[in-house]
């Protein structure tokens, strides 16, 4: 079994974190005159800084104790904590397998820290038998893994991610932002057999909660501790808890996920028969990437008429992403696209 405590960066072992006495005051019926607040007005006390009764919430949804649960402000927070806990800047590297979500590079870059870029296969799957090389290089403590993944919309084989876990010797993030639009289980389910895994969710794509930043990673917990060590004390607004706890709190299903998904299929199915598209990637993600013809043609015009999209061409030659929207909005990019091939079609 991986030892947590021999991939952290040594000073991050002695740092006394931030001591504030609202970490022990819990209710109660206290005059609060502990943290130079002003008195008055509507949001004049700091939020909690442990964060508990979101956790709760969180718990209660998701059948995972709240003792391993950190909650960041959005996920790339706890993305750019979990490299500056493991990583010497100058020196360490991070992993990813790209195509992927950009902030994992970002972050490592902001922190002088190398991203070493596995592509994916043709079919946007890792592919394990490259991987014996990186795994021999001590110096990569971070493995990044996005599934589903953004910007191709797959999720990548379980038997891939086992075998990530079994091999690499270092911190396996999984990052699920996209998970409750899939067919596949979360892997949550081995964080007590894994210690060294990180799974990473948000309530900003299936909780419709973006404008909150609020982000999830779940560990087997000696992570989880290290990271409420490091963390800023009042990381996420008193506002922004209250609002997610009581989003939660009247959860019971989620029946808007169910209509994306519903939408992503007709949206598929009528975008399929577009001969401006070339061809449209299985998704399990709230979004289609499409292989087009002009990339930066498609973008413009559907610009120039109220629809953003993602060119993504950067990334893969040709192709866009189309977040799925409601009904009514996937109508008209459905329209909007037809009569770009049917002008496109008379010009040529």
């Amino acid at each position: 079994m991986i030892k947590i405590q021999k991939l952290v960066r040594p000073h991050m072992k002695r740092i006394t974190p931030y001591a504030s006495a609202r970490n022990i005051y819990k209710g109660g019926d206290f005059e609060l005159m502990d943290a130079n607040e002003n008195p008055f007005g509507m949001y004049n006390r700091y939020p909690d800084p442990t964060q508990d009764k979101l956790k709760a919430a969180l718990s209660r949804i998701k059948k995972v104790p709240p003792e391993k649960i950190f909650l960041g402000n959005g996920s790339d927070e706890i993305i750019d904590l979990l490299i500056r806990l493991f990583c010497e800047p100058g020196q360490d590297k991070v992993l990813a397998f790209t195509p992927t979500y950009g902030m994992y590079k970002v972050c490592a870059e902001i922190n002088n820290i190398k991203m070493i870029e596995e592509p994916l296969s043709s079919d946007f799957q890792i592919s394990t038998p490259a991987l014996h090389e990186r795994f021999n290089d001590t110096s990569i403590k971070i493995c990044f893994i996005c599934s589903p993944n953004n910007p191709t919309g797959n999720s990548i084989n379980g038997k891939d991610l086992k075998y990530i876990l079994r091999t690499f010797k270092g911190v396996v993030v999984i990052d699920e932002a996209y998970i409750d639009f899939s067919s596949k289980a979360s892997m949550i389910k081995y964080l007590q057999q894994y210690p060294q895994l990180v799974v990473l969710q948000t309530l900003s794509k299936a909780y419709g909660m973006a404008g909150l930043r609020i982000g999830m990673a779940y560990n087997h917990g000696e992570i989880i501790q290290l990271l409420n060590k490091i963390k800023a004390p009042y990381n996420i607004s008193d506002v922004n808890q209250k609002q997610a706890i009581a989003i939660l709190n009247a959860f019971k299903n989620n029946p808007s996920t169910k209509v994306i998904i519903r939408e992503r299929k007709r949206l598929k199915s009528a975008l399929s028969k577009n001969g401006s598209i070339k061809y449209i990637y299985p998704s399990e993600a709230n979004f289609l990437l499409c292989k087009v013809n002009d990339a930066s043609s498609i973008f413009q015009f559907l610009l120039d008429n109220g629809v953003v999209i993602r060119d993504r061409s950067n990334e893969i030659p040709n192709t866009v992403r189309i977040s799925v929207g409601k009904p009514e909005a996937n109508n008209k990019i459905i329209d909007l696209l037809k009569a770009y091939n049917e002008t496109e079609s008379t010009i040529s």
